[in-house]
């Protein structure tokens, strides 16, 4: 099939499209069913994408984004995910490294940023690691404290 040159508006929404047809367990798998579709994509653009279209990669593969979360159920799914996935964290200076089973990063990731904790600017997920960024020295152990008291739930 000859590649387009839709947007990424148009990959995105054919991301999606893929995604609600069933499961997809990994990057390279819906690298080829895009190359398929016509949209030849890089690795680092399917990244972007995925992260733009709040897609997760879940137990099962990538999953579609949800509906946005109320606070409470966003601290809910943040205890989920640091009982489900969380292994150890560590400190370093306004940083916390969190370490999770290989593909448990993004889950967690994404539930962190979902729970607004305070103190915590944001994360990065790669596959087993969180790195999350704090305000602090002293928010980072806060929230290392904070997790693993959710961890011991």
């Amino acid at each position: 099939m000859q590649p387009t040159r839709d947007g990424p508006e148009a990959r995105r929404q054919r991301i999606l499209a893929l995604l609600e047809r069933g499961p997809v367990r990994n990057q390279a798998e819906l690298q080829q069913q895009l190359a398929d579709a016509g949209h030849e994509v890089n690795q680092a653009t399917l990244s972007r994408d995925l992260r733009a279209l709040g897609v997760v990669k879940g137990t099962d593969g990538y999953e579609l984004p949800t509906a946005p979360l109320s606070p409470q159920t966003a601290h809910q799914s943040l205890w989920h995910a640091v009982h489900t996935w969380l292994v150890g964290a560590d400190a370093a200076q306004n940083l916390v490294v969190l370490r999770t089973p290989a593909g448990g990063a993004q889950p967690l990731g994404v539930a962190l940023d979902r729970a607004q904790l305070p103190g915590l600017v944001g994360t990065i997920a790669g596959d087993d690691t969180v790195l999350a960024i704090c305000a602090d020295a002293r928010k980072a152990r806060a929230l290392i404290r904070r997790l693993r008291q959710g961890a011991s739930r």
